[in-house]
């Protein structure tokens, strides 16, 4: 399994350790034809792109490829901001970017304090710390963000599904295939069970990328977690669409098509 591109890498324009010319340079030594740069969206309280830095942001971004010669996507690591699916790319940012990857993550603003920030974000984040067990209520609330999130906005994919946010994977993978985002399989962080996985192939279409979520440049391509978990597993290697030269067909670029 050979990755043709590698669309989920943070710098220090988020809280990644390496500049934009780093992680692309790390791009084009181990052969990617493809790197998206995907710091975190606005509302990251402490990590966040902010939007005054757009325009150096896109200009690194831009003179990389040059440099490099290789497709240098500018892209963003947009957050779930609440069960409504509200995420903080919106329709006015749509012209500076290439690539929108969504997730939800912990310290942000959400987008409703109580509801939003009590029972979306805090919950999770100590649910998760504390090891405990989801109630049935969380989970089906953490669904409905991720399922309102893909049907609101053209997500090319959801990144780490079920990191610090229990769901139904396969309910929101349904939600996916239909809408033509796909599913992240993150190279990180363990967040879906190898059942949880399956599941998902077994009664969806959606398909997948495979993604480092580097926070350095040496990270940069690295998949060795996933391999590990996909080795385990009867996997159809056929629906993973960034690998052994397939390029993935993002509806982010079809949307803006139409704008």
């Amino acid at each position: 399994m050979i990755l043709t591109g590698d669309y989920h890498t943070h710098t220090p324009y988020s809280h990644g350790k390496n500049t934009i010319d780093e992680n692309v340079a790390r791009a084009k030594e181990i052969g990617l034809e493809q790197i998206g740069i995907t710091d975190h969206g606005y509302t990251h309280i402490s990590f966040g792109l902010r939007r005054r830095e757009v325009a150096s942001y896109k200009a690194e971004c831009r003179a990389a490829a040059e440099k490099y010669g290789i497709d240098v996507l500018v892209g963003l690591e947009a957050n779930i901001q609440g069960v409504s699916g509200k995420a903080d790319l919106t329709e006015k940012d749509f012209e500076d970017f290439d690539l929108y990857l969504c997730g939800k993550h912990a310290f942000i603003w959400f987008d409703r304090l109580v509801y939003d920030t009590m029972l979306f974000g805090a919950k999770n984040y100590v649910y998760e710390r504390l090891h405990l067990k989801p109630t049935k209520g969380m989970v089906a609330r953490n669904t409905k963000a991720y399922v309102n999130a893909i049907k609101k906005n053209p997500l090319d994919a959801i990144t780490h599904i079920n990191f610090y946010c229990p769901a139904d994977p396969v309910e929101v993978a349904k939600c996916a295939a239909d809408y033509g985002t796909y599913i992240e399989l993150n190279s990180k962080k363990t967040h879906l069970t190898d059942e949880e996985l399956m599941n998902i192939v077994d009664k969806t279409s959606a398909r997948f990328i495979i993604d480092s979520d580097a926070h350095t440049a040496s990270r940069v391509g690295e998949i060795k977690l996933v391999e590990e978990q996909l080795a385990r597993l009867d996997f159809p290697m056929d629906r993973i669409d960034n690998i052994d030269g397939k390029r993935p067909n993002f509806r982010f670029a079809e949307y803006k098509k139409h704008m």
